[in-house]
C-alpha cells in the first residue's frame, strides 16, 4: 500500500480540519514548504495537497503555494480543492501537479469531469466525499444526490486514475478509517481507490493495507506525532 501525507493548506498554513469544518481548524504549520521535504525524506510515496480556501470559494486559491511545493516536492504531488472548471483543472495540471483531485464537479458537472479525464489520461483522481454513504460536496457543507458507489462507477468508466475515498464523519477525529465501506468501493469499481480519513494509529494503516487498498491519505495524526512519516512508510509497504 502507497503513503500519501496531506498537507491541507488554509489562508497561506498548513492545517487539519475535523470533519470538513473550516470552525474547526487546528494550524500545524505557519510554513508548509518547511513539510515537504520531511515527508518525502520519511518514506512518502506520494504528496496529497489541498486548497482549502479553494474547496470553500469553489475556486483555486493558494496557486503560488501549490506551485512552489510543487517544485520542492521530490515525489509525486496530488492537488485538490476548488477545481470546478476547465480552465482550473488544466492550469493544476500545467503547474506540475503529478495528479489532479477532483470533488464537486465530479457530482455537478459529470460531463465536465469526463472530458478532462480524456484530456489527461491518467491524471485525474475523482474524490468521492461521503456521508452515511452519500456523496457530500462545496468543501462537505452540502449533502449531494449521488452514492459513493454510483459516483464511483462513473468515474471509473470516464477513465478516473483513481478514486479518493473519504468519510467525512470520520476525517481528523483519528477514530479508525471505514475500512469496510473503502473495501466495498473498491470491490465495485474498477480503478484504484485510496482511502482517506480516520486514521490515527499504526494499526489502522495495517488493517487497510490487509484489505487490499492500494494507498492511503493520512493527515492528522502524523501532524499529532502520534507515529512518523517512516513509521508509516513500514507498515504501508510491509507485505
Amino acid at each position: 500500500m502507497k503513503l500519501y501525507p496531506a498537507i491541507d493548506l488554509l489562508g497561506g498554513r498548513a492545517v487539519r480540519l475535523e470533519e470538513g469544518r473550516r470552525d474547526r481548524a487546528t494550524v500545524f504549520a505557519e510554513q508548509p514548504l518547511e513539510l515537504v521535504g520531511e515527508l518525502a525524506a520519511g518514506g512518502a510515496d506520494r504528496l496529497h495537497v489541498v486548497d482549502l480556501d479553494g474547496a470553500f470559494a469553489g475556486a483555486p486559491q493558494q496557486t503560488e503555494l501549490i506551485r512552489r511545493i510543487v517544485a520542492a516536492a521530490p515525489i509525486p504531488v496530488e492537488v485538490g480543492g476548488g477545481l470546478r472548471d476547465r480552465a482550473a483543472i488544466d492550469a493544476a495540471v500545467a503547474l506540475g501537479a503529478a495528479y489532479v483531485v477532483l470533488g464537486t464537479a465530479a457530482v455537478r458537472s459529470p460531463e465536465l469531469v469526463e472530458a478532462a479525464c480524456r484530456a489527461h489520461p491518467g491524471r485525474l483522481i475523482v474524490a468521492v466525499d461521503a456521508r452515511d454513504g452519500v456523496v457530500a460536496v462545496d468543501g462537505w457543507t452540502r449533502t449531494g444526490d449521488v452514492s459513493a458507489i454510483e459516483l464511483g462507477k462513473r468515474a471509473a468508466a470516464w477513465g478516473a486514475a483513481a478514486l479518493l475515498y473519504t468519510d467525512v464523519a470520520r476525517d481528523g477525529l483519528r477514530a479508525g478509517p471505514n475500512v469496510a465501506a473503502t473495501a466495498e468501493l473498491a470491490r465495485a469499481v474498477g480503478c484504484e481507490v485510496i482511502a482517506s480519513g480516520g486514521v490515527g494509529s499504526l494499526d489502522d494503516l495495517a488493517h487497510l493495507r490487509d484489505a487490499g487498498i492500494a494507498a492511503v491519505v493520512v493527515g492528522r495524526a502524523l501532524d499529532d506525532r502520534r507515529f512518523t512519516v517512516a513509521e508509516a512508510a513500514e507498515v504501508a509497504h510491509a507485505g
